[in-house]
């Protein structure tokens, strides 16, 4: 371990209407035990509530630009900031109070460009919430990983430069192509369970669930082909276009049961049920002594997870429909439509 100064850390967090659990972010910042220099960037995307206020009362340095993606949200926090380490945590994230000292410790590893944690759910989280959780994969101890959500992501200041930062023009998944990037410019990225983060935005319902997978999926497939594509990033497509595929073939089957369209309809389900089947499998893993309604709750969580993954190749929804501004219907409305219209131009070629 080194023993030479304690590193610099710059907090960035990206708000938007969000000052009660912005305040409460702001909190357990200020609440860890750590000598070294901590400072806080809040950039608030033209909020309409005293989140602005909240934050320059914790002291932080606050950088108005609203109408941005995350994306140029968190990079603008990044130019203003000042320490050595990026600590990016959103508005409605809570961190432990061994949060920085862990992260630092994992970072004096020289080798070590990124450290970080999933997340996880409130201590009162509901079923959907605990089920959610199980998508994640808590491992005890310090151990590489491929990506890091930005939620609760620290990053060396330099590194994060070099590699030109967040990119601006990804609504979703930009978490995953800078983690990409990072390792393909030689950095390693690891994780360790005692950088615990609470995030309070998990989905409470499985409409919360469908809405936000359909937003956080929408660049799924154009992150996936920059690479490096690897055996283990694979099933984070293939399902989803798998699934896409059957979505129109149970649409196409239904509309065709009188000509003999059954057939398609339940070959469709059936495929759909069995990769959901094998995901709430790999849920229920990460469970020490799971129950039978934990099984039961792990398999409508990931239908839904499945679903809301598989129309947002096609649907292009807004950040609007993960914030419950924009309709959920016409957002799976219209991804069914486009779906089908994809059947179908199959269908026309063959």
């Amino acid at each position: 371990m080194s023993t030479g100064p304690a590193l610099t850390f710059s907090f960035v967090i990206p708000v938007r209407d969000d000052a009660a659990r912005l305040r409460r972010c702001l909190a357990s910042i200020r609440a860890n035990r750590y000598a070294g220099p901590v400072e806080i960037v809040v950039v608030d995307n033209g909020s309409r509530d005293a989140s602005a206020d909240v934050a320059r009362a914790a002291g932080a340095i606050v950088v108005v630009l609203p109408g941005l993606t995350v994306a140029e949200l968190r990079n603008a926090g990044a130019r203003h900031a000042t320490g050595e380490i990026l600590a990016f945590v959103d508005a409605d994230h809570e961190i432990d109070a061994e949060w920085i000292a862990a992260v630092a410790e994992m970072l004096t590893n020289p080798d070590v460009t990124a450290a970080g944690a999933p997340c996880v759910p409130p201590r009162d989280g509901n079923w959907v919430q605990r089920a959610y959780d199980c998508l994640r994969s808590h491992r005890s101890g310090p151990h590489e990983v491929e990506w890091l959500g930005s939620g609760n992501l620290a990053i060396r200041s330099r590194i994060f430069s070099a590699i030109g930062g967040f990119d601006a023009s990804l609504q979703t998944c930009e978490d995953v192509d800078l983690c990409n990037r990072l390792r393909q410019a030689g950095g390693r990225i690891v994780s360790d369970a005692r950088a615990r983060n609470v995030h309070f935005g998990d989905p409470a319902t499985l409409r919360g669930l469908f809405t936000g997978e359909l937003w956080r999926g929408r660049d799924n497939l154009r992150v996936f082909f920059r690479g490096p594509v690897t055996w283990r990033s694979i099933p984070s497509l293939a399902i989803p276009l798998i699934d896409l595929v059957c979505i129109a073939g149970a649409i196409a089957g239904a509309a065709t049961l009188p000509w003999g369209g059954v057939r398609l309809l339940i070959a469709s389900g059936a495929v759909i049920a069995f990769w959901s089947a094998v995901r709430a499998v790999k849920m229920t893993r990460e469970l020490a002594h799971p129950r039978a309604i934990d099984v039961l709750a792990n398999l409508v969580v990931a239908a839904v997870y499945d679903m809301a993954r598989a129309l947002a190749l096609v649907a292009n929804a807004g950040h609007g429909v993960r914030r419950g501004t924009a309709p959920a219907a016409a957002a799976a409305a219209s991804a069914i439509s486009h779906s089908s219209a994809v059947e179908h131009g199959r269908h026309e070629t063959r």
